[in-house]
């Protein structure tokens, strides 16, 4: 069996005592990644012939597996983790860590577990508690996906065991091999002749009739996502993106306008408003199939790329140096809406807070969502929604040269609610 685990994960081993947990971890990871409760047992135990891992050895491992995640680096906790706490204490720390937990299940026919228990030299469990362990993942297996792991891999028998080949993946956001040079695009929001122009300006083949785009030279966009909503030309810009990302020509991330159609599309009760009604309206008009594309593309789209060896992440609304490298629904929100108070103003604007004036990363985060007049360059980050919608203008960011290529709105299309989604700095 392949056994893929993201770059960066927190991975439970499940077994009995004697199913071959540390030979397998052993045989598949580095020792500097494996954090063993039988270690930690001996190590707050005096009493070589103590059988339980004490609530002292469990919150020495679990403090060990945290630093190591504040880090960046690979985890793998070989413990029985058939007890529901035990593996609660795994999704604690995936959770707090931003990144996914795997579970690999050692299940080993009972008969072959008992006699390697009988001939152990370390150490012989007691009848009785190797049984309860037997029932306890008996019990566990079907729970596991529900408990929240990233990916659940059952080895079941001792020559699929033997067989397993662990493959690292990177996240879907890792992308530290695509190099550029790349124009990444702010927000568009339906503004599809400004983008046409703006393509051409950045010197794109173009074909506006026909939906697509590439540059001669090989240079990608990269689109920040709220494709829709406000603008006049919505299915014009939808099918212009699509074309280019399936042609492997752009890249795109999800802004929170998008996967607020997305829900639409899926038939979820969402209220239309900012602009979502024009897009549906225009998407009401279209045949089945091509709103099907649409649900597809955008329920594909992912929250942050990192691209040049880590030194370029684009996001839809940015991304603190912490979430770097990670994934989980904290993330995810943080691309699609930046960092907020929980409170909104008068107009019902939600209160952001400016995570751009305390960011000190050393990879450059290009990304839109709050619009102003100018783009925003602060503390090696930049906004660039420059609120072509709202009578602004498109904006571009190249990459690696660090220049902005604007194209001016035609028209104002959006009245915004206020002022201060223009015309302040974020």
């Amino acid at each position: 069996m392949r056994i893929e685990l993201p770059e960066l994960c927190v991975v439970a081993l499940v077994g009995v005592s004697s199913s071959g947990k540390t030979t397998f971890a052993k045989n598949h990871f580095k020792p500097t990644e494996v954090l063993s409760s039988d270690f930690f047992r001996a190590l707050v135990s005096d009493d070589e012939n103590n059988q339980q891992v004490t609530p002292q050895a469990f919150d020495a491992l679990y403090n060990i597996a945290n630093k190591r995640l504040d880090l960046g680096l690979f985890t793998v906790i070989d413990a029985t983790n058939v007890q529901r706490h035990a593996r609660s204490s795994v999704m604690h720390l995936a959770k707090e860590q931003n990144c996914p937990a795997a579970a690999i299940v050692l299940d080993v026919p009972e008969e072959i577990i008992r006699e390697r228990n009988i001939k152990r030299a370390d150490r012989t469990l007691p009848e009785n508690i190797l049984t309860r362990q037997i029932e306890q993942l008996r019990q566990s297996v079907s729970h596991l996906q529900k408990e929240g792991f990233h990916c659940v891999y059952v080895l079941s028998g001792e020559e699929e065991i033997a067989n397993a080949e662990i493959a690292r993946v990177p996240l879907r956001s890792g992308k530290k091999n695509e190099t550029g040079p790349f124009d990444i695009i702010g927000d568009i929001h339906g503004c599809y002749d400004e983008l046409c122009e703006l393509l051409l300006k950045l010197n794109y083949e173009t074909d506006t009739e026909k939906f697509s785009a590439s540059h001669p030279k090989g240079r990608k966009a990269v689109f920040l996502g709220d494709l829709c909503d406000r603008g006049p030309k919505n299915i014009e810009v939808l099918r212009l993106v699509m074309n280019m990302v399936q042609e492997g020509g752009a890249w795109c991330v999800a802004g929170n306008h998008d996967v607020k159609l997305l829900r639409k599309l899926n038939g979820k009760n969402v209220q239309l408003t900012h602009g979502l009604d024009k897009t549906v309206e225009q998407l009401e008009l279209q045949d089945a199939k091509f709103r099907e594309k649409v649900k597809n593309f955008i329920s594909g789209l992912t929250s942050y790329y990192m691209f040049d060896g880590g030194r370029l992440i684009v996001s839809h609304a940015g991304i603190k140096e912490k979430y770097h490298g990670r994934s989980s629904g904290r993330v995810r929100e943080f691309c699609l809406y930046g960092e907020t108070t929980g409170e909104t103003d008068e107009y019902g604007l939600p209160v952001r807070t400016p995570w751009a004036n305390e960011y000190r990363g050393k990879a450059l985060v290009v990304y839109g969502h709050i619009p102003s007049i100018e783009p925003q360059l602060i503390n090696n980050t930049a906004c660039i929604d420059t609120g072509c919608v709202f009578g602004g203008n498109l904006s571009a960011y190249r990459y690696p040269e660090k220049e902005i290529v604007q194209v001016k709105a035609k028209y104002k299309y959006y009245d915004p609610i206020h002022k201060k989604q223009i015309m302040e700095q974020p």
